[in-house]
């Protein structure tokens, strides 16, 4: 099956976090989930699975803005445009010098797929949930502007309508390095 909109959220290698989010003396704990390298994911074959003329939703994050970039270009999409999360702060979070409240989604196109409708914004204050849990909120304002068929990739539970792929979800679609 080919799908018209894909949504990805990769495992992009964070590293550890750090020990100022935890407790005193609990020093840096491993990321929660099994995760890839910049160029693993590039070599995923998405662009496989997508339709002629499709859309792309791709998450990432400050850190790996320009390698989102490059992995949209590499799923052959066009990065149009990026939307943003801005969250609520939560404790001293990651991110240096300035704690990082907000997520990114590079919105994408490959062909020439017309949007069933216009949003008149490209951020959001979702609700936070726990780590790397996307709102469900965004998978509404997808529907509302990309056809399906829909896939999202690395998908950390089930939606109505939706095939998946991820650990967390129903596979419906089997992925390899192209």
């Amino acid at each position: 099956m080919k799908y018209r909109t894909i949504v990805a959220d990769p495992p992009w290698d964070i590293g550890d976090f750090p020990a100022n989010l935890h407790a005193q003396g609990q020093g840096a704990t491993p990321c929660p989930y099994p995760s890839m390298e910049v160029e693993e994911i590039a070599d995923l074959p998405v662009s496989d699975l997508a339709e002629k003329d499709a859309h792309l939703y791709l998450w990432t994050t400050n850190q790996f803005l320009e390698s989102g970039y490059f992995v949209a270009r590499s799923w052959r999409f066009t990065p149009v445009k990026v939307l943003v999360w801005a969250k609520a702060p939560k404790g001293r979070g990651l991110g240096g010098t300035y704690a990082s409240a907000t997520e990114y989604i590079l919105f994408c196109r490959r062909g020439s797929l017309a949007a069933l409708g216009r949003v008149d914004r490209n951020w959001w204050q979702w609700r936070r949930g726990s780590h790397s849990e996307k709102p469900e909120a965004f998978l509404d304002v997808v529907e509302s502007i990309s056809p399906g068929p829909y896939l999202e990739l690395f998908a950390r539970r089930q939606r109505l309508g939706w095939d998946t792929y991820g650990d967390e979800a129903l596979e419906h679609v089997q992925m390899g390095a192209a």
